[in-house]
């Protein structure tokens, strides 16, 4: 049990950069230890027989929320044009990685996942990206089309969350952005077995590097198992971080081909 529990704190003090300097037993008889973090402190237990719990306390880490103020005069009456409004101002606020989006989807048992990936187009259509067509958010896509969008542009206490469902872009619109992308990352396409299981890093470096020899003299062709994502939205909430978190949040409603305003209480 002991060696268990000491490779376990070995595994996160290797993890963990921040960690203090000493990390005491504590005194209560049991089998645990406390790692001061700057964040926080980390719990580490043992739990039974073959596995071990983790615990962090963040109930101090809180900030307050005063970078601005949502208003129902201030927003357009569509939801396009304050997404393009929003999305300007993050680029010019230097936001890092303005485009991240979470994309959110279920399985076919009902299990939701999510992952970040990257908004390279909107319009009043809705908002696109591209993936591997065999990854598992496309397989859960084809077998449930509803998805949602997080965009979490925290530096200016904003989240833009979008419900709607997935459209499987053309092919001659996926050829076109794939084409225009660097040939790294286009070779980086063909290399990735998208959320398939693999020995070793070296494993997919070799595969890189063998596509690169293959194709040093020609085009990259675009992978049949490579395309992309329109997300129709039917709501789109617009949310701005409050004082004493009364936040302002505003959600834009599809009805029929009207959007309608409501505010929604924090």
């Amino acid at each position: 049990m002991h060696f268990r529990l000491n490779l376990a704190l070995n595994y996160l003090i290797n993890c963990e950069q921040k960690i203090l300097a000493n990390v005491q037993l504590s005194n209560n008889g049991s089998n645990k230890r406390q790692l001061g973090f700057n964040y926080g402190k980390l719990d580490v237990y043992w739990c039974g027989h073959n596995y071990f719990g983790v615990s962090m306390s963040l109930e101090n880490n809180r900030r307050e929320y005063d970078y601005g103020q949502l208003t129902r005069d201030s927003l357009i009456d569509e939801p396009f044009s304050q997404f393009e409004l929003w999305m300007n101002q993050a680029i010019e606020a230097q936001v890092q990685d303005p485009t991240a989006m979470s994309i959110a989807s279920v399985d076919a048992q009902g299990q939701p996942s999510q992952r970040m990936v990257l908004l390279k187009h909107f319009d009043t259509g809705g908002f696109v990206f591209y993936t591997n067509l065999e990854s598992r958010k496309a397989k859960e896509i084809q077998g449930n089309n509803k998805v949602s969008l997080h965009f979490p542009w925290l530096q200016l206490d904003r989240q833009v969350i979008v419900c709607g469902h997935a459209v499987p872009l053309p092919r001659e619109e996926v050829l076109k952005y794939f084409l225009s992308r660097p040939v790294e990352s286009q070779l980086g396409a063909w290399a990735s077995k998208q959320s398939s299981l693999i020995d070793s890093r070296q494993t997919l470096e070799d595969e890189f590097n063998s596509l690169k020899e293959k194709y040093s003299k020609g085009q990259v062709p675009l992978p049949d198992f490579w395309g992309g994502y329109r997300i129709v939205p039917t709501e789109i909430e617009f949310w701005q971080g409050g004082e004493k978190r009364l936040h302002d949040r505003f959600r834009y409603q599809l009805n029929g081909t009207h959007w309608e305003i409501a505010r929604l209480s924090p």
